[in-house]
């Protein structure tokens, strides 16, 4: 028996960090930073760092959840982004290194963030290292539990945007709270995008996932509401806050495209567009508000 040949490209590495999740970790630093902003607290440095903390977390997710799910075999048979370890084009210890280096440059940005605005933040960072790995990791990973999504809301959302604002403004604020929800529902979309993808292959590995459990039809529909929320809070910000901040409107043309492949059916293949649709959305409508509240 011939040992196996590992071929990974850089491209391939690449690939495996998913750049289409990235959105996921610009767009919670951009909106929190909005928020500060409007309290006239920005500071750069901060941003800086949490903008680490949450890009390093993205992709320390994305290389466990290949790691994880490749020697499961629940990555097998499945369409979209290279998977290394499925594919057997890394060896798993060395995707598996990929991910706590990651998880590593994540951990110093967050604890030198900490030091410079809260010592309890670094409490708030190691339940985020622990949530990033057992999403997929472990024995009893909650992502086949059905509970990926409301991490991702709570991770990305609620804590990445008013953790970053926070470590400037030294305060949250009610901008600050309706910019959390908006940017963890649609983090949250991104990864129902993927988990409605994968229901045919998910369900017979055993795989719980969200969309496993309510069924194609139904997550399309939550899709819908997910993708709904972050312009309902811009137009009640835009009236008690600062009417500029509904130019984040101009990415509901995305938004649309996305709501209406994902309502049309689309599968397979067509969701890998709709999940670029989404990130493309979130990162417009992020960098729409910061730019309006930075302005306010």
């Amino acid at each position: 028996m011939s040992a196996t040949t590992y071929s990974a490209t850089t491209r391939d590495w690449i690939q495996a960090a998913r750049p289409h999740t990235w959105p996921n970790a610009f767009a919670p630093v951009l909106a929190g930073t909005g928020a500060a902003l409007y309290q006239n607290s920005g500071k750069f440095f901060p941003f800086f760092l949490a903008l680490i903390v949450s890009w390093a977390l993205v992709i320390g997710v994305n290389y466990a959840n290949d790691y994880s799910d490749g020697i499961r075999g629940t990555d097998d048979e499945r369409t979209g982004p290279t998977r290394l370890t499925a594919s057997k084009l890394a060896r798993p210890a060395d995707v598996k290194k990929a991910a706590f280096i990651s998880f590593g440059v994540a951990g110093v940005a967050g604890l030198i963030l900490a030091l410079l605005s809260a010592w309890w933040l670094i409490l708030v960072g190691a339940v985020c290292l622990a949530g990033a790995w057992f999403y997929t990791g472990g024995k009893n990973p909650y992502g086949y539990k059905g509970l990926g999504e409301v991490a991702i809301f709570i991770f990305f959302g609620l804590i990445a945007v008013l953790g970053t604002e926070f470590t400037q403004a030294g305060a949250i604020s009610e901008v600050g709270i309706g910019l959390a929800i908006s940017v963890g529902a649609m983090s949250s979309a991104v990864n129902l995008t993927n988990n409605i993808r994968d229901i045919a292959t998910d369900k017979p590995a055993g795989k719980r996932t969200l969309a496993v459990i309510l069924g194609d039809s139904a997550s399309r529909k939550l899709y819908t509401v997910l993708l709904t929320i972050p312009y309902i809070v811009t137009f009640v910000v835009g009236i008690l806050a600062f009417p500029a901040t509904w130019i984040a409107f101009i990415s509901g043309y995305w938004t649309l495209k996305a709501l209406h492949r994902v309502n049309s059916g689309a599968r397979g293949r067509q969701l890998v567009t709709v999940l670029a649709l989404t990130g493309r959305a979130m990162a417009l409508w992020s960098g729409l508000m910061f730019i309006a509240l930075a302005l306010a």
